[in-house]
């Protein structure tokens, strides 16, 4: 089940509300829990394995937190208060034994397929590890508390808005919300106005680009032409932007109906000046997971230019490896360092300076990256490659392309493009944050909303992008 379907809108979610809102705070966690579970339940077509899977990750990481709180107090009366603050032997047990045992179910089940076929990836494993695995290491550092109650801790894990593709919350961001949060009409309302507007980017736009991009795979990389290719890895840039957009506006608004405050997952990325700055704006729960729990432990910026630029290379290493079990996510990986590394030699500045540089530099790098990112298969990369550039491989690469291939397809998509350029920019977000409480944006959306079933009901809609990471 996906936010984006007739299922989760028209029978799932009102049932779950109209249950929700009748219950009290306690009773709402333990709804919460079980609503989360069904929902998941769902997106797995029961695979009871797969169901076992993340209700033990909750009670494992339940009992491993309390166990470094049991070793924490056992350490404080056997050699006084002066150790407080310091973590003892059983403590650092604990939390190794527990990050193998979440890390390595990660890696069997989204890295065995590198040497083992028909492995099938749980939906959402990544995201749940990085988010429990981030409640283990502040319970560790002393960030947070640990949890007393394991369903206040289920639900946190398995909250359905943010369950499947994130945005990565981290559990100081809601522990207060577990515990007292007040829903109100204001709140229900900007919530159905970000998940109206989300459902947009998705089903209106994301998708029927999508389309775009999958008629080029139908053709075959060597069969269209140098425009065509550089239209098709558009739509796809502009595809993923929407998709996983339109799914972390989604995630927010309903985390604002169930009372929640989730973090923002994008801040307009496609107009950054620089790569750095992009990956600022882009899946920022992520960036700030491996900011926070390898960049900075390995030590930062903070041991001199060699060591940051090594650790740059292990955060870009990891987050290319944490995407899937292709090589070209590893490749993607080292392209960004080294692209993040020349900026931050000199380059930044420049392209800082000079704005329209910095835009037009962008406007080349994203399209390109998402090109190492997209296609798996090491030799298909080469030949959608040579078609972008035709200029390195000369007219020998060149397969039997159909005349004037780019002209049909701008025509059946150039308005599509042109909206998702303009989208991307950032005005629709300040359009709707300025007029949101007027009743013409209202109606507005209510015709998005409408045209977004409508689409859905006539079969123009795909799974999200991100549920395969």
């Amino acid at each position: 089940m996906v936010f984006s379907s007739l299922e989760f809108l028209f029978l799932f979610l009102p049932l779950f509300l109209l249950v929700y809102y009748l219950l009290p705070l306690r009773g709402k966690n333990i709804f919460l829990f079980l609503g989360s579970l069904v929902f998941y339940g769902f997106g797995i077509a029961w695979n009871i394995y797969y169901l076992v899977l993340i209700i033990a990750s909750v009670l494992l990481n339940f009992l491993a937190a309390k166990g470094m709180e049991h070793c924490r107090r056992k350490n404080r009366i056997r050699r006084g208060e002066e150790t407080a603050g310091k973590s003892s032997m059983g403590e650092k047990v604990i939390l190794t034994l527990s990050l193998c045992y979440n890390f390595g179910l990660l890696l069997f089940f989204k890295y065995a397929g590198f040497f083992v076929e028909n492995i099938i990836l749980p939906i959402g494993i990544s995201f749940y590890t990085f988010q429990i695995t981030s409640y283990l290491i502040d319970v560790y550092r002393r960030k947070t508390r640990p949890e007393q109650d394991v369903i206040r801790l289920g639900a946190y894990l398995t909250m359905f808005p943010q369950l499947i593709a994130g945005p990565i919350v981290n559990y100081s961001e809601v522990y207060k919300r577990l515990r007292k949060r007040k829903i109100t009409l204001t709140g229900c309302n900007h919530g159905l106005q970000y998940f109206t507007l989300g459902l947009g980017f998705k089903v209106l736009l994301a998708n029927q680009l999508g389309n775009l991009w999958e008629d080029i795979q139908t053709i075959g990389y060597e069969s269209i032409s140098t425009p065509l290719a550089w239209l098709g890895i558009l739509a796809y840039s502009l595809q993923i932007y929407f998709d996983f957009y339109g799914y972390s506006l989604m995630a927010v608004g309903l985390g604002k109906l169930l009372g929640f405050r989730f973090p923002d997952n994008f801040r307009q990325p496609y107009m950054s000046l620089s790569m750095t700055e992009f990956w600022r704006r882009w899946h920022i729960t992520l960036g700030r997971w491996f900011r926070e729990y390898v960049y900075i432990p390995l030590g930062g910026n903070r041991k001199g230019k060699v060591r940051q630029f090594f650790n740059l290379l292990i955060v870009w290493l990891l987050t290319g490896f944490w995407h899937g079990a292709n090589w070209n996510f590893l490749l993607w990986g080292l392209l960004l360092f080294l692209i993040i590394s020349v900026e931050k030699a000199g380059l930044i500045k420049v392209l800082e300076r000079w704005k329209i540089l910095g835009h037009l530099y962008m406007f080349f790098l994203i399209p390109v990256s998402w090109a190492v990112f997209a296609i798996t298969d090491p030799v298909m990369l080469q030949v959608y490659f040579l078609k972008l550039f035709p200029f390195i491989g000369g007219a020998g690469n060149q397969g039997v392309v159909f005349s004037g291939d780019f002209e049909k397809y701008i025509k059946i998509y150039g308005i599509g493009l042109a909206a998702g350029l303009v989208c991307c920019s950032g005005l629709v977000e300040k359009i709707f944050m300025k007029w949101r409480n007027k009743l013409w944006m209202s109606l507005l959306l209510l015709i998005i909303f409408g045209a977004a079933v409508w689409c859905m009901y006539r079969g123009l809609n795909d799974p999200f992008l991100y549920y395969r990471f």
